[in-house]
């Protein structure tokens, strides 16, 4: 199936960033992508609180979800909504990061909160605490298609392996990880990362991704590393996508995992153990 990925450089405008993805969707669709995905927080991405309480809605309410899902029915296709930030009615206020997968009629096949939060002081100048805007999920999500069966997850849960193998055994063989990773830990560790949960599992593993330097109303200056990866089931990089936004294409063979699997079945070797 001819599936593409999208690389984004989101700015903290809803409204706007709606604009842009829905022309790359419906100029990716004309080249005959029948699933489409998108980055991490396609919404919005902004360090700053205050913007977010303004911009940020919730799911009901979501601008973006609602215009991508009739997009969806419109053109008949799949779609990863990498994830969006929303609101939610916790007590603490925070907000949900969350992903979505839409059916060719514009359904909600499921959904997936990030579980991971990405709480790291990478340098001295570059500290992230995630957790202070957005709660964590607790649910780790497999969701039926027409073309195999999908792993959910988000961009900082990559370094959890133990979350990929469960997906994988519960019949993943397909894993998303839309991100917007730093460049500091994407240069060292994101295809590194990203190859070994394709290998461990035999899976595609398909991660669009933020890039560049993203516009802001408020707070400060966000960078993002881009390189949006898939990765065969034999761990095998497909598309590098580079530094810049753009559509990339590639053919998601469902063969390939059988392939995979059949060569290193490991998925079949776990066995419990005791300890340490």
């Amino acid at each position: 199936m001819k599936t593409a990925l999208l690389q984004l450089t989101s700015s903290d405008d809803p409204a706007a960033n709606l604009d842009m993805v829905r022309a790359m969707i419906g100029e990716a669709a004309v080249q005959g992508a029948k699933f489409i995905l998108t980055p991490e927080v396609t919404n919005c991405v902004s360090t700053s609180t205050t913007r977010q309480r303004e911009v940020l809605l919730h799911e009901e309410d979501d601008i973006t979800l609602a215009g991508l899902r009739g997009q969806a029915a419109e053109l008949g296709i799949w779609l990863l909504i990498g994830s969006l930030g929303i609101k939610t009615h916790d007590a603490d206020g925070r907000f949900a990061n969350r992903s979505f997968l839409i059916d060719p009629q514009g359904q909600i096949v499921a959904r997936y909160d990030k579980i991971h939060m990405f709480d790291v002081q990478v340098t001295e100048a570059e500290t992230f605490r995630e957790s202070a805007n957005y709660r964590p999920g607790n649910r780790a999500v497999v969701a039926d298609t027409d073309f195999g069966k999908v792993g959910m997850t988000i961009c900082y849960d990559l370094r959890f392996p133990h979350l990929y193998a469960a997906l994988a055994q519960a019949g993943a063989r397909i894993l998303t990880v839309p991100a917007a990773f730093s460049p500091v830990t994407g240069l060292a560790h994101w295809e590194p990362l990203l190859r070994a949960r394709a290998i461990e599992n035999g899976c595609w593993v398909i991660a669009p991704a933020q890039t560049g330097t993203h516009p802001k109303t408020r707070g400060r200056t966000r960078h993002t590393y881009g390189h949006s990866l898939v990765v065969s089931p034999w761990g095998e990089v497909v598309i590098d996508a580079g530094t810049g936004p753009g559509i990339h294409f590639f053919d998601l063979d469902d063969n390939s995992v059988t392939e995979a699997r059949r060569r290193v079945p490991s998925l079949t070797h776990v066995r419990p153990f005791d300890g340490p």
